[in-house]
């Protein structure tokens, strides 16, 4: 990431507002690890931007509407590693990101929902009027074999960097806060969780802007 800008999040709403000016859309890519922040950041610059603008602009797609439903992960062995990246239908998002740089029409999306722990279908819909799509996930920049052709799609992307320490205290009050035993949250959050946040760090591709914790 030595290449990226740093950039203050107050700066970030007013910027692509600005960036998005006579396009017909901008795409911006959130990535980061696990629990770096990056479906808050989304929420707020979304809220903000539609703030700024009357035209209400902007909607927040989110890679984990492609988490492969439990019994599939199960049939295949994965689901010891759900959030990894072979746990997400990769060329499902491609297909989706190449709908909504290119098309028009109402768009419909999927949505994780974490307390029922699946993706719902056609949860939410990216319209005309969505000239700013604010694509948040972990692997939105992975230099691996069909993520790193996501790249293409996005006008702009945002890394954030936040300490492994950091990381881990908030993966692990995560899983506590889903109803899980002290025992049970610490290792869900070292066995599966930390090593995906490794895989981001260390193999995404350089972002246009960092924002640090």
């Amino acid at each position: 990431m030595s290449d990226a800008q740093v950039m203050k999040r107050e700066a970030l709403a007013a910027d692509i507002l600005a960036r998005a000016k006579g396009r017909h859309r901008l795409i911006v890519a959130i990535a980061g690890a696990p629990a770096a922040g990056k479906s808050t950041l989304a929420e707020e610059l979304c809220h903000d931007i539609n703030r700024l603008s009357a035209a209400q602009p902007s909607i927040v797609v989110p890679m984990d509407g492609f988490h492969y439903d439990n019994a599939i992960l199960d049939a295949r062995g994965y689901r010891a590693r759900k959030g990894a990246p072979h746990t997400f239908d990769a060329d499902g998002f491609k297909a989706l990101l190449a709908r909504l740089k290119n098309e028009d029409g109402d768009i419909a999306i999927p949505v994780f929902d974490r307390a029922m722990d699946l993706a719902r279908a056609g949860a939410a819909m990216v319209t005309a009027q969505h000239q700013i799509l604010l694509v948040e996930g972990n692997y939105l920049l992975l230099d691996q074999p069909v993520w790193r052709d996501l790249r293409q799609y996005f006008d702009l992307s945002i890394f954030l960097q936040v300490p492994f320490s950091t990381l881990e205290q908030r993966l692990i009050q995560r899983w506590l806060d889903y109803g899980a035993d002290e025992h049970a949250a610490r290792t869900r959050a070292l066995a599966n969780d930390i090593p995906n946040a490794q895989t981001v760090v260390e193999q995404s591709q350089p972002a246009d802007f960092i924002l640090q914790d």
